[in-house]
Order: C-alpha cells, then sequence, then structure tokens
C-alpha cells in the first residue's frame, strides 16, 4: 500500500468517528460547509495565482461585497468555484460521472471569464513552464480522457489512492487551456465525497511541495510522495469535520505550546507533524495538536524507552 501505515490506520479511526457521529447536527454542519467552501475557494484560486485573501474571499462569497484593488476576474473566480463546488456536490449521488459533467463543471469555472473555452478540450499545444513536461496534443485529449471517465465511475480498491490518481491523469491530460488545477482538486472531492469521504484542502502554502509532488509523478512516475500528500490533506480535513460536528470540542494547542508539556522541542514536534507521525493539524501557518494526542504519543514513547 503506498500510503504511509500510521496515516492510514489514523485516517481509518477517524472515519470511522466521524461516522459514528452520524445523523450529524444540520446547523453544524451548514456552519462547517461555509467555512470549508469558502477555505477550499480561497486555497485553489490561490494556487492558481488569485490574490484575493482568505477574509476577502469571504466577503466576496458570503456578504457579496467587492474587494477593492483586485480585479473582476479575481472576483468571479472566487464565485465562479463556489458554483462549482455546489455543482460536484449534486453530482455526488449520480449513479454515474458523465464527460458532460465534467465539461459543465469547467464552464462553471470560467463562466464569463473565458467563454470561447469554457467547457471546451483545448485546440492548441501547451507547455507547462518550469517542467519538462509536455501534455498531449489537442488530438488525443478526446480518447485519452475517456480513461478518467472510466476512473471517476470505478468502485472498489483504495479511495484515497484513486482520487489521487484521478487527480494526476486530469493535470498529465491537461484538457483545458485554463482551469485544469481546480478542476482536478474538485473532480478529485468529487471521487473522495462518492466513496463516503470528506473532501480535502491542498493549503496555498503547501503550493511548492503540491507541484512538485505532481512533477515528480510526471516525471519520474513516482505517485507515492503525491498519493500521501492528499491522504494527509484528507487527515486534516477529518480532523476538522469531527471537531466541529462532535460534541465535544478539542483543546487544539500550538507545538510550541506542546513542546512546554513534554520533552520533546518545538521542531522535533513540526517534523513529526509534517512526515505524518503524529496527529498535528495545520490551521494557516500554524500546527496544532490536541492534548490528548500529545498525551498518547508521549505516554506511547516513553513507555517504549
Amino acid at each position: 500500500m503506498p500510503i504511509n501505515e500510521r496515516l492510514f490506520d489514523r485516517i481509518s479511526q477517524k472515519r470511522d468517528i466521524l461516522n459514528s457521529l452520524r445523523p450529524f447536527d444540520m446547523g453544524a454542519l451548514r456552519r462547517l460547509k461555509a467555512s470549508f467552501d469558502v477555505e477550499f475557494t480561497y486555497n485553489s484560486n490561490a494556487i492558481e495565482g488569485n490574490t484575493l485573501s482568505l477574509s476577502e474571499t469571504r466577503m466576496v462569497l458570503e456578504d457579496g461585497i467587492t474587494a477593492g484593488g483586485k480585479t473582476l476576474n479575481e472576483h468571479l473566480e472566487a464565485t465562479n468555484h463556489r458554483s462549482a463546488i455546489e455543482f460536484v456536490e449534486s453530482l455526488v449521488g449520480k449513479r454515474e460521472i458523465t464527460e458532460m459533467d465534467v465539461l459543465n463543471l469547467h464552464a462553471m469555472i470560467l463562466d464569463r471569464i473565458d467563454p470561447h473555452n469554457a467547457g471546451f478540450y483545448r485546440r492548441h499545444r501547451v507547455r507547462i513552464s518550469g517542467t519538462n513536461f509536455t501534455p498531449p496534443k489537442p488530438s488525443l485529449i478526446p480518447d485519452m480522457i475517456q480513461k478518467l471517465y472510466e476512473m471517476l465511475n470505478a468502485t472498489g480498491g483504495e479511495p484515497i489512492q484513486r482520487a489521487a490518481m484521478i487527480h494526476m491523469e486530469f493535470v498529465n491530460i491537461h484538457p483545458f487551456i485554463d482551469g485544469n488545477g481546480r478542476c482536478a482538486r474538485l473532480l478529485m472531492n468529487l471521487y473522495l465525497m462518492r466513496s463516503g469521504l470528506v473532501p480535502v484542502i491542498i493549503q496555498n502554502r503547501d503550493r511548492k511541495r503540491y507541484i512538485d509532488h505532481i512533477v515528480a509523478s510526471q516525471t519520474r512516475g513516482d505517485h507515492m510522495p503525491f498519493i500521501n500528500f492528499v491522504a494527509r490533506c484528507l487527515d486534516r480535513s477529518l480532523t476538522i469535520y469531527i471537531d466541529s460536528l462532535g460534541e465535544e470540542d478539542e483543546d487544539h494547542i500550538t507545538l510550541a505550546e506542546a513542546s512546554k508539556k513534554c520533552r520533546y522541542s518545538q521542531e522535533y514536534l513540526s517534523l513529526l507533524a509534517r512526515k505524518g507521525r503524529i496527529d498535528a493539524v495545520k490551521f494557516g501557518r500554524i500546527w496544532t495538536i490536541s492534548g490528548k494526542v500529545l498525551e498518547d504519543y508521549v505516554r506511547e514513547r516513553d513507555g517504549g524507552n
């Protein structure tokens, strides 16, 4: 299995905890979805160069207020992405995802931004700057993308790995002139949700790591780093869902605070967090950990010494 065993076990445990909370409190679920949609929209657009901040994105989506000094297209990218999220959610229970579903999704992403290309496969060769990878020529796209549709409708197997590979297959084909990254992340989340999991957010602060893993997959055929990267994003999402929908609030503290409660330095705890060896969650730029998780880790390590 490509996914780190400790990380996979943690995800499985959290999935079971989340399922045990069903049926969810609808008010809490609505608040979580509103917050999650803003964060997903901000990060997915920021990765592509949109300069709206998280607070500006929230203002545009929740209050309908324009942000000063920002372009019309940046505002449209925010509202379009929210519409795309809602469309993806409408597809979760659909029996079969079709080519038209994906074309409609892309049309929403570029709505009023590039109507000539919205919902249409690219008609020209493209090159990905900064890499040696060259996407296939346009004439090959219609046949190559059929594999993607088969993957979207496949059942069985490990869903996290398949969701990550749906993302990779999509960006490798690069079927559209623009909007491929946003579309790939939405389709990855579509597969996760159709598999009974929760959507993930790839944070803009992890953009370099995210792109490096994609390049490694494209140029060396090494898919494992990207699959584990997606798994860590899912681990974070599950924690957020459990914290938001559970009856008890987790007492999350920063790693700086955690280091004062144990014999491990903040730097060491941060290393463990980045490698997925402790159940830490990043909010913005700050790693946090629950008091219980810290206690369990210290007890496990001390018991082994």
